[in-house]
């Protein structure tokens, strides 16, 4: 057998803390706010608008993974380097401290605090800044706590993957199997856009998860664990990455359906909430009264917490790359401050400020992900992978300037453009161009 063999294998158990952490990663903040709230909006059209969200929600960040790993963790190499390296920054800004970190403070604190204050809204100002006592106190303690955890990034697969996540998969499971026994009200009629087109609602309400984008750090990022455990063989990484994000995909999947469906049914509960979380916190009190809250308290602070160390530890790791002066701890000491400080922007305002900033830089995510699955079968990769992502990259931006409600008119004529998904079809058109030419015409293209 030799010691290589066994040094590229991994017990099973090793193999499902490797899946749990990946879905603990990935069950943050958003995964348990959005689901409720577009279930309740979607009403009767539920089916479609969840199909519509499994998609960018489950399939896209599952298909990621497996790119990633099909790329040795080098998903960008054949962009241009400076395109890259501002690609790969503008992602792990987004999921690093702009949005998706303070995020998982925000929700932590909205949903597994926030309810049990008596007084929740004493605010106090500074520098003309209102800030809420509360939410300032909780967050810079949540984020010290990440802090600490991220500062000693060996041991994140034992405590994440071994001792958090089970916990939180109980708990989960307890919540579903409640929404299916206890169901709340008859589902009501659908609103807004799920009236007309609930699919591609459900498929931009997907985007807001951030999973795609995570998913490309993860991959990076699971591969360095299972270095780590001694899985050298390239072949045996993308095994196990593939076996970490089916595990984590079918973990998913279950709690967005369950959580899709509390929302649906949640009807008065729901009235007058500006967020899933609102909806969640709602429900498990009238079911369940103060245990049933502590326990959701538990399970959104867990969920939130090793998303937060998860997102601190590879931005951390990413930016001490990129300037190799900088310490990762001074990173991850850096970072976690900023998160502290965006958090207390609020959640609603967070949420809405992030929706163009996704808009326009999903398209060039799932780009990249297709071209990456198709770089065989380019006559010329470097050029197809250029060109597409441009190209993505153009149209995103005139869905994301859409979407922060400048006046794009002019592109109306174009197909799912009103949908918020100009982007699809001229994306796709370049990858079938760059698919159909030859070498000749490619040559003959540059010169």
């Amino acid at each position: 057998m030799g010691h290589k063999v066994q040094n590229n294998q991994m017990s099973i158990a090793d193999t499902l803390g490797l899946g749990f952490m990946t879905f603990a990663f990935f069950l943050g903040a958003g995964n348990l706010i959005f689901p409720p709230l577009a279930g309740f909006l979607a009403g009767e059209n539920m089916t479609l608008a969840m199909f519509g969200f499994l998609v960018t929600a489950v399939g896209l960040p599952l298909i990621t993974l497996i790119a990633v790993a099909k790329a040795n963790g080098k998903i960008m190499s054949l962009l241009p380097p400076i395109a890259a390296t501002a690609l790969a920054v503008a992602i792990f800004i987004i999921i690093g401290p702009a949005f998706a970190a303070p995020r998982t403070g925000l929700v932590a604190f909205e949903v597994g605090f926030k309810p049990f204050l008596d007084n929740a809204e004493a605010t106090f100002m500074i520098a003309g800044i209102t800030l809420n006592v509360a939410q300032l106190l909780y967050t810079l303690m949540f984020f010290s706590i990440s802090m600490v955890f991220a500062l000693y990034p060996g041991k994140l697969l034992d405590n994440v993957g071994k001792v958090l996540t089970p916990i939180l998969i109980l708990l989960l499971v307890g919540l579903a199997a409640s929404v299916i026994f206890l169901p709340g009200s008859p589902v009501a009629a659908a609103v807004g856009e799920y009236q007309t087109h609930p699919l591609t609602k459900g498929v931009l309400e997907g985007y807001n998860t951030m999973d795609t984008l995570a998913s490309l750090i993860f991959g990076i990022l699971i591969i360095d664990i299972l270095r780590k455990k001694g899985i050298t063989d390239s072949k045996a990484q993308t095994g196990y990455l593939i076996k970490a994000a089916l595990i984590a995909a079918g973990g998913l999947a279950f709690v967005y359906i369950a959580l899709f469906y509390l929302g649906a049914t949640a009807a008065d509960l729901a009235a007058g909430a500006e967020n899933g979380g609102v909806i969640l916190t709602n429900y498990v009190t009238h079911e369940f009264g103060t245990t049933g809250l502590v326990l959701l308290s538990t399970v959104v602070t867990l969920a939130c917490l090793t998303t937060a160390v998860g997102l601190i530890s590879a931005c951390s790791e990413f930016f001490n790359e990129l300037l190799p002066k900088i310490s990762y701890r001074r990173f991850v000491i850096i970072l976690s401050a900023i998160c502290a400080t965006i958090a207390n922007v609020g959640l609603a305002q967070l949420i809405s400020i992030s929706i163009p900033v996704l808009m326009t830089v999903y398209p060039v995510a799932i780009a990249l992900v297709a071209v990456t699955f198709l770089t065989e079968r380019f006559a010329k990769p470097e050029a197809a992978h250029r060109i597409v992502l441009s190209v993505a990259l153009f149209f995103g931006i005139i869905d994301g300037i859409k979407a922060a409600g400048v006046d794009v008119s002019a592109f109306d004529f174009m197909p799912l453009h009103a949908e918020g998904m100009a982007w699809l079809l001229p994306t796709a058109i370049t990858i079938f161009a760059c698919l159909m030419m030859k070498k000749e015409q490619v040559a003959v293209a540059v010169s």
